[in-house]
Parts: C-alpha cells; sequence; structure tokens
C-alpha cells in the first residue's frame, strides 16, 4: 500500500480530494516502530505533527516518585503532537509504541501552509482539538471525583468506546487486551488496589475477568 492510501484511511483526511491527499504525501515521511518503543518523551520533545497509521501509542506522565499515569491510549487514524498553531497536549508526555506501529510525521511548515488553503480540513482538525480537550476535560472529572470502582469502570468503558467490544450473552468483552498494572495506570492507583476492587467487581457481577481479558455486563455498560 502506498501513502496516498495510507493517508485516505485517516478520518481527518477524509475530506481531502484525491489531488490534496497527493500533494500531503509530499508532506509526509512514515517510520516504522517496533513495540515499546519512545517516539517522545519530555525531554526529547520536537515540534511536529504525528498520525498514527497502524498500531497503538501510549500517552502518559511520571509524578516525582516515578508512578505512571496513563492519559491517552491512541489507535489507527488518531493525531498527536505539537505545533505553533496547533497544540494537541502532547508536549509534556512519554509517548511510547505498544505494538509495532507505522507513524506518520508532517513537514511542520509546509503542512501550516497546506492547512490555511483548505478550511474544510481545518474545521476537521479543530473537531479533533475540541474531542481531545472535552476527553481530558471527562476523565479527569472522573478519576478526581469518582471512587475507585467507578474510575475502573469509567475507563474501562471509554476504552471499548476506542477499541470496541463483542458480545459475549450477558456481557461484553472488551476488545483490548489489559493487565491490572495497566489498569492502575489509566485510573491512577496501585496495581494492589485495583486488584482488590476487579474482584469486588466481579462478586458484584459488574464484569468478569480472564487473562488480560474484562467483560463488562450489558446493564452496566447501558448505565454507564
Amino acid at each position: 500500500m502506498d501513502n496516498i492510501q495510507y493517508l485516505s484511511q485517516f478520518n481527518l483526511l477524509k475530506s481531502l480530494s484525491i489531488e490534496d491527499l497527493i500533494e500531503m504525501d509530499q508532506l509526509t515521511s512514515i517510520t516504522i516502530m517496533p513495540k515499546n518503543t519512545y517516539i517522545q518523551t519530555p525531554d526529547s520533545f520536537k515540534e511536529g505533527l504525528y498520525f498514527v497509521k497502524q498500531g497503538k501509542v501510549r500517552l502518559f506522565k511520571l509524578n516525582a516518585e516515578g508512578k505512571q499515569f496513563t492519559s491517552d491510549i491512541l489507535c489507527e487514524g488518531n493525531v498527536f503532537g505539537e505545533m505553533n498553531m496547533i497544540s494537541l497536549g502532547t508536549r509534556d508526555h512519554y509517548i511510547e509504541t505498544i505494538e509495532d506501529s507505522h507513524i506518520c510525521l508532517m513537514n511542520k511548515d509546509r503542512f501550516e501552509s497546506f492547512i490555511m488553503q483548505r478550511p474544510r480540513f481545518m474545521m476537521n482538525l479543530m473537531k479533533v482539538l475540541s474531542d481531545r480537550i472535552n476527553g481530558m476535560s471527562h476523565l479527569t472529572q472522573n478519576l478526581a471525583l469518582g471512587n475507585l470502582h467507578e474510575k475502573i469502570l469509567y475507563v474501562l468503558r471509554k476504552l471499548s468506546d476506542q477499541f470496541g467490544y463483542t458480545s459475549d450473552e450477558d456481557y461484553y468483552r472488551l476488545n483490548y487486551a489489559l493487565s491490572h498494572q495497566e489498569i492502575a495506570n489509566l485510573v491512577g492507583a496501585t496495581r494492589e488496589a485495583v486488584t482488590v476492587a476487579l474482584q469486588e467487581l466481579v462478586k458484584e457481577k459488574v464484569i468478569q475477568t480472564g487473562f488480560k481479558t474484562v467483560y463488562l455486563h450489558r446493564d452496566q455498560l447501558a448505565k454507564l
């Protein structure tokens, strides 16, 4: 698959014509990055706009004690990065691949000129920015105000919206593999506390768990 076909996969770029995609292809370089590779750290930050063509990346921060907090997981079609006129709030994050990924990087100066000439594309980009801000606002609110059970259920529902789920009788299986430590990173808690909370949620028949697998009861999913 050539770069034009790559670019046409991104939801953000659906508003562009074939001619626009050909021009954007000239602004784009694609890098294949193995799993567990850092794309960025706060110290290595460089301005640029990135698209996830294939794979998944994790955005996280570290506190003074070195504890990780995962602020987002991005899959195919998502965008991240910073430019003079565009900020997706990722400047001070660690960004790493969590599976083999294809990452597209836009040439900064030429891309800014490109979007200024395409108002529809600019509107799509503004919607992406708005959705990201709203999502982070809801995440912050739920993690600040909810108890641990509520925080876990919130991030599970958020992941089900991002990655989908598969129906399995009275439960829906989240289409994303999660360890207890990964859930802990998402809710800002210890792995031990999350393990206890998950066991309690299982007893309450709100969820079921397997090896890196979580099932949400369909009634609970509807409430969320």
